[in-house]
């Protein structure tokens, strides 16, 4: 691949990527006759559109998406390998993107990331929460944390947390009225405030450890929500049982806000983890991070 076809690819994969030729020159700060012209010459080498047009949107052909999948990888090793080179010379620099679920970012970025901000200066941090699974790489994230269970095939993952248990509580107001279930049988005849996933819209499955045995039961909806801070404020007010990752429910026990149920029987689901690809890494303003990340864990730390 000589230089130019480089430049052409890379214009191409801006395109993709942010949605039109104005678009991709923004991103790579050039004129958009340039990013038109870089097209026009790559379809004219390869004898094949990439894109179909309308006054509305670019849409790519079958030859321009099967570009995109038999390039992609190639394109991230050479950025990467470009920009692990130029690191050696400079401070961590540059735009930094992760994604994470909003009871993660609660609890264990929020407290810290003005310090990473503070001693890097030069990166620009974004931070993306959502409970919604992300798929990084087509959305542009340098790296995420997720449940260790969760992280896609192909990542290089390393832990943050040791594995969490999901509490069951309820407020004690919920309790004075339908009373203290102790056991599987009588959990499933109340109600819950449940959990929907965003992506797959599924509500959250009822497990239970009962000494070493997995146990799914059928719950009853008090109310759904898809969101985990309505998901407590919901159990605070007595609408129902829910179920959390105890370091979100842990300050509430603590006050005696809400009152842990059948703690003998609570699920252990995988640790969170930050995951990224494994070019990620290579690039000093990703790798400082996940540095950060790891040392604050190691440090016992809360991050």
């Amino acid at each position: 691949m000589n230089g130019t076809t480089y430049n052409q690819l890379v214009m191409f994969h801006t395109i993709v990527h942010e949605g039109s030729i104005s678009g991709a020159a923004r991103k790579l700060e050039v004129a958009p006759p340039s990013v038109s012209q870089a097209l026009k010459s790559l379809e004219e080498h390869l004898g094949l559109p990439l894109f179909t047009r309308t006054t509305r949107k670019m849409e790519l052909t079958q030859a321009g998406q099967q570009l995109v999948e038999k390039t992609r990888f190639s394109m991230d090793e050479l950025s990467h390998a470009i920009e692990s080179v130029s690191d050696l010379s400079k401070v961590p620099s540059g735009k930094v993107r992760i994604t994470m679920p909003r009871f993660a970012y609660q609890i264990y970025v929020q407290p810290i990331y003005a310090e990473f901000c503070q001693l890097y200066p030069d990166i620009e941090l974004e931070i993306s929460v959502s409970d919604a699974t992300v798929d990084i790489l087509s959305q542009g994230f340098d790296l995420g944390i997720r449940f260790g269970d969760k992280v896609e095939d192909g990542m290089v993952a390393r832990p943050l947390t040791p594995p969490l248990k999901e509490a069951i509580v309820a407020s004690p107001a919920y309790i004075a009225q339908h009373g203290l279930p102790t056991t599987p049988s009588e959990l499933s005849k109340h109600k819950f405030v449940q959990y929907r996933f965003i992506t797959s819209n599924q509500l959250a499955p009822l497990r239970l450890n009962d000494h070493g045995e997995v146990l799914n039961l059928e719950s009853h909806s008090a109310i759904i929500v898809n969101d985990t801070d309505l998901l407590i404020d919901a159990t605070l007010k007595g609408l129902g049982l829910c179920r959390a990752i105890t370091p979100m429910v842990d300050h509430y026990i603590e006050s005696q806000q809400l009152q842990p149920i059948m703690s003998e029987y609570w699920y252990t689901y995988a640790g969170l983890y930050v995951y990224f690809h494994r070019n990620s890494q290579k690039a000093r303003r990703v790798r400082v991070l996940i540095d950060f990340l790891l040392d604050k864990i190691a440090q016992g730390a809360t991050i």
